[in-house]
């Protein structure tokens, strides 16, 4: 059964003195990271809240800070018999800061089923899917994703061998997706929390290690912590330079698909540039979902090769074909 935090909520106008510091915390830290990523003063913001309690202290940060149309949204995933709990749990949270909320339920294990995903993947998909649907046309989508988030993204993403885009770790702002507490510490905002008396809700479901991500969170993380203390900070700062390294790289390769481009829309590759620089070029063209790198590497040795009139399959119902050194993408 999911646990609440040690507090129950404090209505606004009800925290004791002593609760004035930590809820300036976490003012402060939504400020900085909205700061940071952009997010204008007087545009509506959705607030994607789970009831844990990095999005407790997103939902708190953001009211208290005054500076938005803040809404808030809750997806009931209907994994766990007492989820409808958190669902409640956040309904009050926000009534009690005088804000509208928007909760809906998915089933989730029939969409993993029925998509082939994991369920962490259908869930994340249908979140996005719900927050997509249920904002202004005009708002930002805040989810509450911190630094260590981040960190725990890239070592799973290099451990499923990614390249330089999976080690950019979470984005602090993509579209209108927006992450203020993306350069916050977990720990540093559940105890801006639990000073403050603000209750939080605990998924039981994030401590079973079967799950790829939670064994990066309680087995991976604290010992490469034990190694080096600083290790969130390290890792997100490569995280950051690899961004760097890889939007650099995909405007060389936009320019590489511009001057292959010909008068039909297919790419020239009778002078094929190196491999890795095709790579890009090719992940460019296909659009996303980008196709595994086995099936671009199939692809880029049929066009390097002698043969003709050939087809790769990409996935996702699209193909290649390769004819006399000339790419087209269906």
């Amino acid at each position: 059964m999911a646990e609440q935090g040690t507090h129950k909520p404090l209505v606004g106008g009800s925290n004791p003195p002593s609760a004035t510091r930590p809820l300036d915390e976490l003012t402060a830290a939504v400020a900085r990271g909205a700061d940071a990523v952009g997010i204008p003063i007087g545009t509506p913001l959705l607030l994607a809240v789970s009831g844990g309690p990095d999005s407790m202290a997103l939902l708190h940060g953001a009211a208290r800070l005054g500076r938005w149309r803040v809404g808030v949204a809750h997806l009931d995933h209907g994994l766990r018999p007492d989820s409808a709990a958190d669902a409640s749990f956040v309904a009050d949270a926000a009534g009690a800061l005088n804000l509208p909320c928007t909760i809906r339920r998915a089933d989730v294990a029939a969409l993993a089923k029925d998509e082939g995903r994991t369920v962490e993947e259908a869930g994340r998909e249908a979140r996005y899917r719900f927050l997509e649907d249920v904002a202004a046309a005009d708002a930002l989508i805040a989810t509450a994703h911190t630094a260590d988030d981040s960190a725990e993204t890239i070592l799973l993403n290099l451990v499923r061998g990614s390249g330089l885009t999976g080690a950019r770790g979470i984005p602090a702002r993509r579209g209108r997706i927006v992450r203020p507490l993306i350069g916050e510490r977990r720990a540093s905002l559940r105890r801006a929390l639990d000073e403050a008396g603000i209750a939080f809700r605990l998924d039981p479901t994030n401590d079973q290690l079967d799950a790829a991500r939670n064994r990066i969170r309680h087995e991976v993380m604290p010992a490469v912590e034990r190694l080096n203390p600083a290790a969130v900070e390290a890792l997100t700062r490569f995280g950051r330079l690899a961004a760097d390294d890889d939007a650099l790289l995909d405007g060389i390769a936009a320019a590489e698909l511009t001057r292959r481009r010909t008068a039909e829309g297919d790419i020239d590759w009778r002078d094929p540039p190196a491999r890795a620089m095709g790579r890009r070029v090719m992940r460019l063209a296909i659009g996303d979902p980008a196709p595994s790198l086995e099936r671009i590497d199939a692809l880029l040795s049929a066009a390097e090769g002698t043969r003709g009139g050939l087809s790769i399959q990409l996935g996702g119902g699209r193909s290649a074909s390769v004819r006399e050194r000339t790419i087209g993408v269906r």
